[in-house]
């Protein structure tokens, strides 16, 4: 029982500390004494193992290097939504996010842009040891969590439902949703049996089933599009993009040497990560979950527009957007192109 009340207290504090907005780290490039410093470029991401990227990005300086004489805030965020509502409010620059966030706010006219992809995969669906649930048939008359309603973990788990007959009691299906469940909390519903299944991203899915004996029901490239779909893009706005073109750039040299780090040295990757970790929460990961989860995602430059669009397209069939998706202009990876292009 002590595994989990850390657990919930990590994310407790995580988004304690984002809502307080003292998760802000501000450094400055390492020229900056030879002429005056621009504006400081705000980067976000999340504190989880898909934005291995953006991580090594902070911790082994890259963004910082390339960002030469302008300096650089950080800031971690708890979900998609507070990431979307920093960047709309204009209190962050750039930074890395799941897709269905800025699908969303896309579609509803927000100023976005993708840039290029961080990661692809990781997400696992997972049921607890006693639930019954051993594939997707069985999950009618059970319930499953996921982090957000209509979220990229959502989309991809009642996709695959509905190709099978079945539909969460959102649309008046017989399969119970709990959403806005934080992945931490998923620990604790599963020990006290609150909840049949969830569709977690990593390392959470995981760390259910080698700390508590979860059933892996879907594997993360059995998942719908889960080995091209991916779980965390890198973005922008227009606005941003326009007037500061060449911190976009730096900020993508950044984010192209962090994925090449993070593909050839995945042993320093993963402690860096854990003690990043452990000094937002004072809490490790277990390694071994860590390294079985890191199997369930591929770090990655590699963008795959079709993908999106799919999901977007499932997102509609869902009934959690109104109108078809068109997804024209959301996509520009024009400089990340040009920038691995140029090696």
């Amino acid at each position: 029982m002590k595994k989990w009340i850390l657990l919930i207290t990590s994310a407790t504090l995580l988004t304690f500390i984002a809502a307080c907005g003292t998760a802000n780290e501000s450094t400055t490039g390492e020229n900056s004494d030879e002429e005056a410093p621009g504006e400081d470029v705000r980067i976000g991401y999340f504190p989880n193992l898909d934005h291995a990227a953006a991580i090594i990005g902070k911790e082994k300086g890259y963004f910082d290097e390339e960002l030469g004489n302008r300096g650089s805030e950080y800031t971690h965020f708890p979900n998609g939504n507070d990431f979307i509502d920093a960047l709309s409010t204009g209190s962050l620059d750039i930074g890395y996010v799941g897709p269905g966030p800025a699908i969303n706010y896309f579609l509803t006219g927000g100023d976005v842009v993708v840039l290029g992809a961080a990661a692809n995969g990781a997400t696992l669906i997972v049921s607890r040891e006693d639930s019954g649930i051993e594939s997707l048939d069985d999950f009618d008359g059970k319930s499953f969590c996921t982090p957000g309603n209509g979220c990229t973990h959502n989309v991809q788990l009642e996709i695959m439902l509905k190709e099978l007959g079945l539909e969460s009691n959102r649309v008046g299906g017989t399969v119970e949703h709990q959403s806005r469940i934080p992945p931490a909390n998923m620990v604790a519903m599963f020990e006290q049996g609150q909840i049949d299944a969830a569709a977690a991203p990593e390392p959470w899915g995981t760390y259910l089933e080698l700390e508590l004996n979860a059933n892996v029901v879907a594997e993360w490239d059995n998942v719908f599009i889960g080995e091209t779909l991916p779980s965390v893009v890198i973005v922008t706005t227009n606005e941003f993009l326009e007037e500061n073109p060449e911190a976009v750039e730096a900020v993508l040299r950044g984010h192209k040497q962090a994925v090449e780090y993070t593909q050839e040295n995945t042993g320093d990757t993963l402690s860096a990560i854990n003690d990043h970790l452990y000094e937002l929460t004072q809490n490790r990961l277990p390694d071994a979950v860590l390294e079985k989860a890191w199997t369930r995602m591929v770090v990655t430059t590699e963008t795959h527009p079709e993908a999106l669009q799919d999901w977007a397209d499932a997102s509609y069939e869902l009934k959690f957007m109104d109108a078809e998706p068109n997804l024209d202009g959301f996509v520009d990876t024009s400089k990340l192109d040009a920038i691995l292009e140029a090696e």
